[in-house]
């Protein structure tokens, strides 16, 4: 008799505690995936009565020159690259940036210009990319100074 009203709570603990199991997977999942939605940086709007800039007289559509630096795993040196207003970078022929990394795909990740800033999006890549070891879900805009990791590689933005 003490059996038969044993079962029915244990079963019900157990629902419920499948139940809690199932909600938490779910949350920490939402939760990751709009952690990924919050990489794009947007430019920040300047401050009221702030001092122009040393730079301020260029137009607004020309982006800042700037150049990458390429560390690449294994290497001491890197080497230094004058970025284009569209690099496209990858293992393939036609890319603007030829990495030799068995981690970046063919056709990796893209750096381009758009209104006077720096931007990088992922193309579809196996492996993702990252900027300041957080991965891109969207374009996000760069500043001097961002790491953007491609397989082993790493692209340094330098103005």
């Amino acid at each position: 008799m003490l059996a038969d009203a044993v079962e029915p709570f244990a079963l019900s603990a157990l629902k419920y505690g499948l139940f809690a199991l199932l909600f938490l997977f779910v949350w920490r999942s939402m939760r990751w995936v709009v952690r990924g939605l919050n990489v794009d940086r947007s430019p920040a709007a300047p401050m009221p009565g702030s001092g122009a800039r040393a730079g301020s007289d260029r137009s607004p559509s020309q982006p800042v020159p700037a150049n990458v630096l390429v560390h690449v795993e294994g290497k001491d040196k890197p080497r230094a690259l004058r970025l284009a207003a569209n690099t496209v970078i990858g293992r393939a022929m036609a890319c603007d940036l030829r990495l030799e990394d068995t981690y970046v795909s063919q056709e990796h990740a893209r750096i381009f210009a758009k209104n006077g800033s720096w931007y990088v999006e992922d193309l579809g890549s196996t492996n993702g990319t990252f900027v300041n070891e957080q991965r891109l879900a969207a374009p996000a805009m760069l500043t001097s100074g961002d790491r953007i990791r491609v397989g082993t590689t790493i692209l340094e933005l330098a103005r």
